[in-house]
């Protein structure tokens, strides 16, 4: 299938974009569902490209980048896969497993802007000292550019060089294996880093135990073959379920301090 000139641009502007929103915009743009209608509307076949991206959604909802460390990138996968399902007139299990390869570039491409960016921090502080925000703002804008032009050159790449180019970058992840363990291991060590500073802001000695049931709970979770996938996802259900009865028992406590229901002499009290 040949693409014209205005449907390469539009798909390069998509990436850029969505790469962008992942962490900036949080518009949920980046969502595969959404992104997969959106390259099938400027592919002209919306149908296969709502079919893709939904599976692909389906594939990936348990997955979620959790203290800087990154799942397979669901926003280039996403692209890639309808890509492949509408160019290349594949089925929808065939587009999702070969959209893979790109995917896991897009994981160490995000882990490669976080690397470039943390010793940036330093000038972010002194610019802050300096009270010079447009500096900081400079600072962001060229973090999102960098991580949107990145994305925009895979997926256009993917676009053009289809299957070939998937195959080629396979092909580099196993020739410089070097290059992608430090990509990984960066990525690991972040995992750790940001979820000491999650819990240096966050946790006070009346949380410990939450803290601790949530860990046991994932551990037995992610051990059960059927829920492995959805771990996180479970949990995070059972958290808001009790974050939500705690939030109402809160407000029934106050309300009924405000009534002055607080007992009597009639009340045998």
């Amino acid at each position: 299938m040949q693409f014209n000139a205005i449907q390469i641009i539009l798909v390069a502007v998509w990436a850029f974009i969505v790469g962008i929103d992942q962490f900036d915009f949080l518009e949920s743009l980046y969502q595969p569902i959404v992104t997969g209608a959106v390259i099938g509307a400027i592919l002209g076949d919306l149908q296969t490209g709502l079919v893709v991206g939904g599976t692909y959604q389906l594939m990936t909802i348990g997955n979620m980048p959790v203290g800087g460390a990154q799942p397979p990138n669901a926003v280039i996968g996403g692209v890639m896969s309808a890509v492949f399902g509408i160019a290349s007139g594949l089925d929808t299990g065939a587009a999702v497993a070969l959209a893979i390869p790109f995917a896991l570039i897009g994981q160490y491409m995000i882990t490669l802007v976080f690397t470039v960016m943390s010793p940036l921090m330093s000038s972010a502080d002194k610019l802050a000292e300096k009270g010079d925000t447009k500096g900081i703002v400079r600072l962001n804008y060229f973090a999102m550019a960098m991580l949107g032009a990145l994305f925009a050159v895979v997926c256009v790449g993917g676009l053009l060089g289809g299957s070939a180019l998937g195959t080629s970058l396979q092909e580099f992840s196993d020739k410089y294996k070097w290059f992608m363990n430090g990509l990984d291991a960066a990525g690991k060590m972040m995992r750790f880093v940001g979820f000491a500073t999650l819990l240096r802001i966050m946790l006070s000695n009346d949380l410990w135990g939450f803290y601790l049931s949530g860990f046991a709970l994932a551990v037995v979770i992610g051990s059960i073959e059927g829920t492995a996938g959805a771990t996180l996802l479970l949990v995070a259900f059972v958290g808001f379920a009790i974050a939500f009865y705690d939030f109402q028992t809160r407000v029934a406590m106050r309300k009924n301090a405000g009534s002055g229901n607080g007992g009597g002499d009639e009340d045998g009290i």
